[in-house]
């Protein structure tokens, strides 16, 4: 069965678009490194901010919390504002709350700043899309996708080795420091080459708003916090679950029967675009769970520094890099389910591949496992954020963006707090049953200590062995996440298979098949 899609090329493909793409490639990448850079330097700011281990995540949360709750505003208010306006805004208010973030003396203030950062910085990958959906005609889209990509993926790749750097080098103001020239550059440019577009009144529902911005900080909150408040056994996570729930599905409610939404939520009656931002949710999980993950267990469990462990996942940017140069050329000449297919297999098998580490693994056994996870990357991101606006009204573009960005965010949130906590559960249950094989009666035990030339009383033995089964469990409840992160990412490829199959190209009258 054939329909036709009507797509219309972009108006402003225009000599400027490449210092366009620099511009917003320039803005993107300085959100998505602010978001993962910190994580390094927060042990640093403990003392100088007079803050406990517990209190000094908010610095990270905080960040989220506000992200979250802008990033499915950005089409309204880029519509209110207008779009170059309300960048401008963005990227002035993110230069800004970035030097205040970099002189704050106490926690509240590194909260209250961090809070305006990541309410400012949350919708410039969006804006960023649009304005490349606009410039580019959509059979050079790949193109442009792949190069903004490029930094949009080395960022959280490289940004906690670039924070231990400056961290260990500096000090951790630094890491809000640098963002200041790029900001004020990135301002200059906006100024510059970024098109006007004029702003368009629309009815504010102040109920919508309110409801929005108490669930999704209370969902992101418990997200964030829940492993460590032991989700469920906790009330203050019962309560925030509560509130969201409520919230969450009052919204939902109200969006879907007012004329004019505070979320547009019918976008996702748009079978393609529903069923990108939900691969986009569950890929980006996995993916960054991944990136999350494998850091920690290489500098806890297997010796590196933090520098090592940021080479050992160097070759994850490069190989999504090379991901993208062939994905942005190969998806206007395959169908791009085929190649989403293609990537999440890839991915799945370089997954796989690091579920099977042991502690003799090798530097280049783990580079294996992230250039095949890279190159996954790669061939996913580039077809799919072209992919999903291609059957999407021109108009709907800028709204479209904020709430597939938000899949990316939410995706990343959700995926993170539970992997962290699957990890966690099984490093406990093994740590358990590998206690329990720990006798005199254990002949594999005895001959461990005649090799180590000890006997069961000896302190030194007591204290080897619990050493030894601490860093067993440890690598098992990790290695147990990463078999579930391949899992899932195997999962998706019914989804892939399932999208409609779209001709990118500029011509009027597309044809799509079924």
């Amino acid at each position: 069965m054939n329909n036709t899609i009507t797509l219309t090329a972009p108006a402003t493909a225009n000599a400027n678009r490449w210092m366009i793409i620099v511009t917003v490639m320039m803005l993107a990448i300085l959100e998505v490194l602010d978001s993962t850079i910190v994580n390094v330097a927060l042990p640093a700011m403990m003392s100088s901010l007079g803050a406990s281990q517990g209190e000094i995540t908010w610095v990270l949360t905080s960040y989220v919390v506000a992200s979250a709750i802008v990033l499915p505003l950005t089409g309204f208010l880029s519509n209110v504002i207008g779009r170059k306006n309300f960048l401008f805004i963005c990227a002035a208010g993110f230069m800004l709350s970035s030097l205040f973030c970099g002189i704050s003396n106490s926690l509240v203030e590194m909260v209250i700043f961090r809070i305006i950062q990541g309410a400012c910085g949350s919708s410039l990958i969006p804006i960023s899309q649009t304005l490349l959906r606009e410039t580019f005609p959509i059979e050079e889209q790949g193109k442009a996708m792949a190069i903004w990509g490029l930094g949009i993926l080395a960022a959280p790749v490289f940004g906690p080795t670039l924070g231990g750097f400056i961290t260990e080098h500096t000090t951790w103001r630094w890491v809000f420091y640098i963002n200041l020239p790029f900001c004020a550059l990135s301002l200059f440019m906006i100024g510059w080459v970024i098109p006007k577009v004029q702003a368009i009144k629309q009815k504010i529902d102040v109920l919508g708003l309110i409801l929005m911005i108490i669930g999704i900080a209370s969902l992101q909150i418990m997200l964030d916090k829940g492993n460590d408040e032991g989700w469920f056994q906790s009330n203050y996570i019962l309560t925030l679950a509560a509130t969201a729930t409520f919230c969450l599905t009052y919204l939902i409610v109200r969006c879907l029967k007012s004329t004019s939404p505070i979320i547009q939520l019918k976008l996702y009656t748009n079978r393609n675009f529903m069923l990108c931002s939900l691969m986009m949710l569950l890929f980006c999980g996995t993916i960054f769970s991944f990136i999350t993950l494998q850091p920690i267990m290489l500098e806890n469990y297997f010796g590196y520094s933090a520098i090592a462990a940021g080479m050992a996942m160097a070759p994850l940017g490069i190989a999504s890099a090379t991901g993208m140069l062939i994905a942005s050329r190969l998806m206007y000449k395959v169908k791009v389910k085929y190649i989403l297919m293609t990537a999440l297999m890839i991915a799945s098998i370089g997954m796989w591949h690091q579920c099977h580490a042991s502690l003799n693994a090798s530097t280049s056994y783990f580079i294996v496992s992230n250039c095949l996870i890279g190159l996954g990357m790669g061939f996913f991101f580039v077809p799919l954020s072209t992919y999903v606006f291609a059957t999407l009204n021109n108009k709907d573009i800028g709204e479209a963006s904020g709430l597939f960005s938000y899949a990316r965010m939410l995706g990343t949130s959700i995926g993170v707090s539970l992997i962290t906590t699957l990890a966690s559960q099984v490093t406990q249950i093994s740590w358990h049953d590998l206690t329990a094989h720990i006798t005199s009666f254990n002949p594999n035990v005895t001959a461990w200590l005649n090799a180590q030339n000890l006997t069961s009383m000896n302190a030194t033995a007591v204290m080897r062995l619990s050493n030894a089964v601490a860093t067993q469990s440890g690598i098992l409840g990790f290695l147990a996440a990463f078999k579930t992160l391949a899992i899932i990412l195997l999962l998706q490829i019914p989804i892939a298979l399932s999208l409609k199959s779209v001709k990118l190209s500029s011509e009027k009258a597309i044809h799509a098949d079924h």
